[in-house]
């Protein structure tokens, strides 16, 4: 069972004991249910001789353990009166657990050596309100007390302000990735090169390095040393002119007078080393992100270029970015790649983000209202955006993705214990 405590001023304990009393039949130990700041509960109970919470109504008193040393969590009451141990085939008792979300966890119990033992798991997490009802000496005896670990509460607005996003748990496509390291280039369709259609001498330019062109836009004239005429050249593209190589004067042959570039047809050009080859597939989906993460985009395995670089013994895989892409895909960026090469569905699924460790388990956050409590999980397949979920967590449950470390944090503050 747990434990968790948070400083309330005096006057509202006093205030609470004396309106509450006794929390259950006889347990003049018992301190106010009251749930505190964090949705714990505060509470300080007498313990028995195996360290578990004793339950008193008049003679007759349970000491409550749930024993987990080499076995799956269980049950085990010790049955007392006047402080002395009773055989427990004189007890007949029924235990109900109430969690997070209403739903009811009962327990009967069989007389085993000097305990009476619960029939079933006390599944994680040990977080409930707990109603005890045993029958003794022909009389019944009946407790509630509240027992929780790894719960808090924070109003929407808090929880806003801190940026706790919620998704459901649901069905969720597996894929195995590659990650793959690459840049922004312009696609040879989107270059096109302003060349003299004779040789001669440049005698007018219109158009700087860094200037926007429309197609069909007059960028240079230039006179032929054949005819002696001079002829206008026209922009081939649209685009945006990224390299000037001669000036008026210069005679116009071999080279391009301007190259111009449409910043719109854009790809990546990303690296394929050896390991990766036989699984990247021209049509495979590939998410490209900026370095720093901020920005990603899905795009396609457009082409992948037969041919290895000497040095680096790397492919090239064209990936094509879709058009009006935006601003934070430019020519010549560092980007990274990451191809998912194949698929499995998953029944349930998590994002691979949400999960936590909580003590000894991975976890996430199960939201109801306003209150958050963890969720141990069994888990399968993980990748870097869904991991599988075997056990653990109920489909259709709403869960903390981001702003987890938020809750756990607060859970810890508030001081989440797991006292047996």
């Amino acid at each position: 069972m747990s434990l968790t405590l948070t400083r309330r001023p005096l006057w509202a304990l006093l205030l609470t004991s004396a309106a509450l009393g006794l929390a259950a039949c006889g347990d003049k130990t018992a301190k106010s249910d009251d749930h505190g700041e964090h949705g714990e509960t505060e509470v300080e109970f007498e313990r028995g001789p195996h360290n578990g919470r004793l339950l008193r109504d008049g003679d007759f008193s349970l000491e409550v353990t749930i024993f987990e040393t080499g076995v799956e969590p269980e049950f085990r009451f010790y049955p007392y009166r006047k402080d002395k141990p009773i055989d427990p085939r004189q007890v007949i008792l029924d235990v109900a657990l109430t969690r997070l979300g209403g739903k009811i966890d009962r327990f009967t119990f069989t007389p085993q050596e000097d305990f009476l033992r619960g029939a079933g798991v006390v599944r994680e997490p040990h977080s409930f309100d707990v109603a005890v009802s045993a029958r003794e000496g022909g009389k019944n005896h009946a407790w509630r007390y509240a027992s929780y670990e790894g719960r808090t509460t924070m109003s929407a607005q808090a929880a806003q302000a801190g940026g706790v996003k919620v998704e459901t748990a649901g069905p969720a496509p597996l894929g195995e990735t590659v990650t793959l390291s690459g840049r922004i280039e312009v696609t040879p369709e989107g270059k096109g090169e302003v060349r003299a259609w004779y040789p001669g001498r440049i005698m007018s330019l219109r158009g700087e390095l860094g200037q926007m062109v429309r197609k069909g836009q007059v960028v240079a004239r230039v006179e032929s040393s054949e005819s002696l005429q001079t002829y206008s050249i026209t922009a081939p593209i649209s685009g945006q002119i990224i390299e000037k190589n001669s000036n008026v004067g210069d005679v116009a042959y071999d080279r391009p007078i301007f190259v111009i570039a449409d910043p719109t047809k854009l790809h990546a050009e990303m690296f394929v080393y050896p390991r990766d080859s036989e699984r990247v597939r021209v049509g495979q989906t590939v998410e490209v992100r900026s370095l720093s993460g901020t920005d990603r985009i899905l795009a396609t395995v457009e082409s992948i270029l037969p041919a290895a670089d000497m040095a680096s013994q790397t492919q090239l895989a064209h990936v094509h970015l879709p058009d009006g892409a935006g601003p934070a895909w430019r020519p010549g960026l560092g980007v990274e790649g990451v191809v998912t090469v194949a698929s499995k569905p998953a029944a349930l699924a998590v994002r691979t983000k949400a999960i936590q460790r909580f003590r000894d388990f991975d976890v996430v956050f199960a939201r109801v209202g306003d209150t958050y409590e963890v969720r141990m999980l069994e888990l399968g397949t993980r990748t870097p955006e869904w991991t599988e979920v075997l056990g653990g967590l109920e489909p259709g449950t709403p869960y903390v993705t981001d702003g987890a470390f938020l809750i756990r944090a607060d859970i810890e503050k508030s001081g989440a214990s797991h006292d047996h």
